[in-house]
């Protein structure tokens, strides 16, 4: 976009649909993961619950 000499408008709107897009596929492999963990975990009782809770507080923080 840059060579192409677009408007500061035009990239400021892809940098941010790219950073948008980024954010909720973020998001996606979060949920994912903590569903994953906190299934294994509460499944298999392979940790504490205080365990389990302080894994699911730590991975939020990325959301």
């Amino acid at each position: 976009m840059l060579e192409q000499e677009r408007s500061c408008l035009d990239i400021a709107q892809q940098l941010q649909a790219v950073e948008s897009a980024v954010a909720n596929a973020k998001k996606i492999l979060v949920h994912d993961h903590i569903d994953h963990c906190l299934e294994h975990a509460v499944r298999d009782r392979i940790q504490s619950a205080d365990d389990t809770i302080r894994e699911f507080k730590a991975i939020t923080k990325y959301l």
